[in-house]
């Protein structure tokens, strides 16, 4: 029988309104019973609009006891509907607080409603003090241990990042309100805190040792975000007209060492407006992300496969935030593969599809540029001329990109200063088209810059930074070292290019092309 389609929860965090209404749901109840079944205090990082609030907020109906929310789902014959418990769940999803003042004045209010809707009065003063009564006269007062939902427990911290002494401040706030948690033990059956970024027991959850990061366990990697079983069941009535193959490229990639998984947002997106669109990305990638990888001068070609440990990829604090970290957590790059090395745990990472890795340099290009108009005529351009194999056009095209940038933007931009600065701009234009690159692309006698296959048509790339005048020596380590030897066997025509920037004339001086 044809299933019937249904309405597209798009925007909707509340599990009692997909539930009661006509919305297509993805079941996560078994993984929330398998999290309910120990009295533990759980921490969960994931990128924003990958569905942390619903879940959430499926933990607080489940735990309140709303069994007629949870008919027709895994856990309703499992789950002891008699027992209820009182859930005090905060969350700092709404609005932006910009001052410490702020953000107690919230908390205040969040505790003042809590303590209307349990029927108890704390008498604390203190907004720590306040809290800690508040879970003990909620167990006194149902007869059952509370139940501490905090979700998006980062985000007054993340709205000021780029402000250090605001965040600072938002940062011993929060510690202030969650340092509560840790003496309640007693009256307590569950926490869950949910976030963006993984800030450091110690600068946040002062003394909390008991949480457990479940950020990286591969059992509970599907928690948020959609499976490919998913899209293939519960969402089959939307997929047809679609490509199939062109979703999983989109969207899917996303990866915490255990099972895939697409972004909600994208796919519903997607299946509302038939257009593939970087629809996540376009919700809000912060310009400060932008800024550090230009201030840091980040070395483009490698962004998307970077790699650190465990200790690197968990540190981020207001005065510490390494790349990778902070591009892991943000979503922005995912983990690629795992590897146990000396007592240690080391990770690949890598884009998890071609939405963020197309949309990420094309902002990129746009920062990169004075005005970000040439910028998309030139991508336009670029994907114009390999479809035609115009290779001399392309040598003109970017001669000229780099000839419109004003010298006023080379002194007052760090990144442009650098060598790379040239080749990370060469490289981007072709990584903002979402084309098939490969990068330091090994053979048995060196590696190849970039290797770029379109149109059945393969191109090698090789580049260097010269003095003032082009001296041939790109396009002659490509045939010197036979790395095509490697493609011939494909039939395909493959191109040889050299190309040589100029360190003092600062554009390209040399581009040698020869095609086998």
């Amino acid at each position: 029988m044809t299933q019937p389609r249904r309405q597209l929860p798009i925007g909707i965090q509340t599990f009692a309104k997909i539930r009661e209404g006509d919305y297509y749901y993805v079941d996560k109840t078994p993984l929330a019973w398998r999290l309910a079944q120990t009295s533990g205090y759980f921490f969960l990082s994931r990128p924003r609009r990958f569905g942390k609030s619903l879940f959430l907020d499926t933990l607080k109906e489940l735990f309140e006891g709303n069994e007629p929310l949870f008919r027709g789902l895994d856990i309703r014959p499992r789950w002891d509907w008699t027992v209820r418990h009182p859930v005090i769940a905060i969350s700092f999803g709404g609005g932006v607080l910009q001052t410490r003042a702020e953000l107690d004045e919230k908390i205040r209010e969040l505790l003042d409603d809590h303590q209307r809707r349990l029927g108890v009065v704390c008498k604390h003063p203190s907004l720590s003090g306040c809290f800690a009564e508040l879970i003990r006269l909620a167990h006194a007062h149902t007869g059952q241990p509370a139940v501490i939902l905090i979700d998006e427990y980062d985000k007054p911290i993340l709205d000021n990042i780029t402000d250090s002494e605001t965040a600072l401040a938002m940062r011993e706030g929060l510690r202030n309100l969650y340092s509560a948690i840790k003496g309640e033990d007693a009256h307590l059956r569950f926490v869950f805190l949910t976030g963006v970024s993984k800030f450091s027991k110690v600068s946040l959850f002062s003394g909390l040792n008991n949480l457990e990061d479940i950020t990286l366990n591969a059992s509970y990697s599907t928690l948020c975000g959609y499976t490919e079983q998913d899209v293939d069941t519960v969402f089959a009535p939307e997929l047809d007209g679609l490509d199939r193959d062109e979703i999983r490229r989109w969207y899917n990639g996303y990866n915490w060492l255990g099972e895939a998984v697409y972004n909600p947002f994208d796919l519903l997106l997607l299946f509302r407006n038939r257009r593939f669109q970087p629809w996540w990305f376009e919700t809000g990638t912060p310009t400060f992300l932008i800024r550090l990888l230009t201030e840091r001068e980040t070395w483009l070609p490698q962004l998307g496969a970077l790699e650190t440990d465990a200790d690197l990829l968990s540190t981020f604090d207001v005065d510490n935030i390494p790349t990778e970290a902070l591009m892991f957590q943000a979503g922005y790059l995912t983990i690629a593969r795992e590897e146990w090395l000396g007592g240690t745990y080391y990770y690949q990472l890598r884009f998890p599809n071609r939405e963020v890795s197309q949309s990420l340099y094309g902002s990129l290009l746009r920062a990169w540029t004075q005005a970000p108009e040439p910028a998309v005529r030139n991508r336009k351009q670029l994907y114009r001329l390999l479809q035609s194999n115009d290779l001399d056009g392309l040598k003109d095209l970017f001669h000229a990109f780099f000839a419109s940038i004003p010298n006023d933007w080379y002194r007052n931009n760090p990144i442009a200063r650098y060598e790379g600065y040239y080749a990370s701009v060469f490289y981007s234009y072709f990584a903002a088209l979402g084309l098939d690159i490969r990068l330091e692309d090994a053979t048995n006698r060196g590696r190849i810059d970039m290797t770029v296959r379109v149109n059945g048509r393969i191109y090698l790339f090789e580049f260097k930074v010269v003095e003032l005048a082009p001296e041939g020596r790109a396009l002659r380590q490509i045939k010197d070292r036979g790395y095509a030897d490697k493609y011939r066997a494909e039939g395909q025509p493959i191109h040889l290019i050299g190309v040589e920037f100029s360190r003092e004339g600062r554009n390209v001086v040399g581009f040698e092309v020869e095609t086998l």
